[in-house]
């Protein structure tokens, strides 16, 4: 196929332009990569929060104690730097016993302490005091005999003249030796006692003894219709022959005139 000249000749010349135009293009430099982020560091983790001191156990054993007897205290601390228990103990480890011997009942506290605090905890010793000694034993009661107390407490008896009945006053006493009687027998069962039966100066002898006689038995019978056994009393009559006072008056003569109780043999 014959191209045209003329159409030839354009497409030489558009080439050539072009090519001219490229050849005379300025180059340009490739713009620089940007700078790189500065690096952050992350911040250091926080120190780990420190822990409480604790107190795990603290006890006495045994907490009752007499005087003079010693109790252990034992404890067991963790999370603490510094313990210690009052009362004079002082610092401690954190784990461990102490004996102690308080005179009277004692609060001891421990205190444990450290970066993350404190903590304390308290027990009590309990001291029991001793019971009070015995009283010392009773002093033995002398042992009075029978004859010494008839002759305490026997009152005698007295009688009007030339009588031998009880008059008032005489049966208040022979009610009285009446009682006494009735305990000596019962403390003393093989105990008996005279009735001895006393006139004044007046009178015979043999009318004095039969007076006497007369007083020491209305005597025995009242103390029979008391109750008291009349085989363990016994009478006898010395008339004016045991006198207690010898001067010749009235007051010495009532004196004379009566019954006196003995012990028998």
């Amino acid at each position: 196929m014959r191209m045209n000249t003329r159409t030839l000749s354009a497409a030489v010349f558009a080439a050539t332009l072009f090519i001219a135009a490229a050849g005379c293009k300025k180059k340009v430099a490739a713009a620089p990569p940007p700078p790189p982020a500065p690096k952050v560091e992350a911040p250091p983790p926080p120190p780990p929060k420190a822990q409480p001191p604790r107190i795990d156990t603290f006890a006495a054993e045994p907490g009752s104690i007499e005087r003079g007897q010693s109790s252990t205290l034992r404890w067991s601390v963790a999370n603490a730097t510094t313990m210690s228990i009052d009362q004079g103990v002082g610092a401690v480890q954190a784990n461990g016993t102490r004996q102690v011997n308080p005179g009277n009942s004692t609060t001891y506290t421990l205190t444990a302490r450290g970066a993350g605090g404190m903590d304390t905890r308290s027990v009590t010793v309990t001291v029991n005091a001793p019971p009070p000694p015995p009283p010392p034993p009773a002093a033995p009661k002398p042992t009075i005999s029978s004859a010494e107390i008839l002759s305490r407490e026997a009152q005698d008896i007295y009688f009007d003249y030339d009588m031998s009945d009880l008059r008032a006053d005489a049966v208040r006493a022979a009610t009285a030796n009446a009682e006494l009687l009735k305990r000596i027998f019962g403390q003393d069962s093989r105990f008996t006692v005279v009735i001895e039966g006393n006139c004044d100066e007046r009178g015979s002898a043999e009318y004095n003894l039969g007076l006497g006689d007369r007083r020491a038995t209305a005597l025995k019978d009242f103390y029979v219709q008391q109750g008291l056994p009349a085989d363990r009393i016994k009478t006898i009559s010395y008339g004016k022959e045991k006198p207690v006072c010898t001067d010749a008056n009235e007051a010495c003569y009532q004196k004379n005139r009566h019954d006196h109780m003995a012990p028998g043999q």
